[in-house]
């Protein structure tokens, strides 16, 4: 009886140390979301997005290596975490678009040492967002730094603003490069690689009587986001991490209704890193960004320039 005693005792013992193991979530079950304030983007390590860099294109007629100079001080100053604060200036903090753009230029010495143009008038186009119209200023402080007498003015979508463009009734206008070569080719034209992105876009410029200055380090273009909290939980940093770390019915992805079949949405994270959510929320870019901070998803699809990206 004692004998039975014992072994009893230590099998219950051996039990005792290693159920708390057993009841940690196998890789497979995913990561439930965790809420927070602050949002992390995750990296896209294996190159799924293409090369959407900001990048001032202009009608050939009314370029000048002046202009193109003075263009491309605005690119080499702006990185995405610029433009991230830059949106939020005139998002969140609610300034205008050319008073944002004028302490950034500041901030950035935008305008000292610039060389100078012939002068002239400048017709900077602003597009339908936020962040195009504070890109416009920010070309216009640059233009009027390098002589010129630059005015903005709204240019509307791309089907509106570029054939504008061609036609020269704006002379200048802040466009993303990836996107828009998509566009002048009529079909899928982008790359992950910038180069690439931009010897292509070139010679589709060409042939419309447009060229391109400098594209910036800052980028406008699809990202997948977490909370920080998340991302300390689960130890991720790149979307590999999450695929290897978070597939599985516990994860909730978020974004627009269409991310489930676009390429640089969450099928793109099926067929590029093999990552298996188990559940997709369609939400709008706000409601996004809330059901991120308030737990309601795992993983959201974000743009790369949204302001909720700023530091906390």
């Amino acid at each position: 009886m004692r004998r039975l005693i014992l072994i009893t005792a230590a099998a219950v013992l051996a039990a005792g140390c290693t159920a708390p193991a057993a009841e940690k979530p196998s890789p497979t079950a995913g990561c439930a979301p965790v809420a927070g304030d602050a949002l992390v983007v995750l990296e896209d390590d294996q190159r799924m997005q293409d090369a959407d860099n900001i990048v001032p294109a202009i009608n050939q007629e009314a370029s000048s290596p002046e202009l193109i100079a003075a263009l491309d001080r605005v690119s080499a100053a702006l990185d995405t975490t610029k433009l991230i604060a830059l949106n939020k200036a005139v998002t969140v903090d609610r300034k205008t678009s050319k008073a944002a753009a004028q302490e950034f230029a500041a901030a950035n010495s935008l305008t000292t040492g610039v060389v100078r143009g012939s002068g002239g008038q400048v017709i900077i186009g602003a597009g339908v967002s936020a962040e195009s119209a504070t890109l416009a200023q920010l070309y216009a402080v640059a233009a009027t730094a390098a002589g010129y007498t630059a005015k903005v003015r709204k240019a509307g979508p791309r089907k509106t603003a570029e054939p504008a463009l061609v036609r020269g009734d704006i002379d200048v206008l802040p466009e993303y490069a990836a996107s828009l070569a998509t566009y002048l080719a009529g079909r899928a034209k982008g790359s992950p690689d910038l180069q690439t992105v931009m010897t292509d876009l070139t010679a589709l410029g060409r042939k419309r009587g447009l060229v391109f200055g400098r594209p910036a380090e800052a980028q406008h273009q699809n990202a997948f986001a977490v909370t920080a909290a998340f991302a300390d939980r689960h130890g991720l940093k790149t979307l590999s991490d999450l695929a290897g770390k978070c597939s599985g019915a516990a994860t909730v992805v978020g974004g627009p209704a269409t991310c489930p079949q676009r390429p640089n949405c969450q099928l793109g994270l099926v067929q590029r890193y093999g990552f298996q959510a188990g559940r997709f929320s369609s939400l709008d870019q706000g409601g996004l960004v809330n059901a991120l901070r308030t737990g309601g998803v795992s993983v959201g699809s974000v743009l790369s320039s949204d302001p909720a990206l700023a530091a906390k």
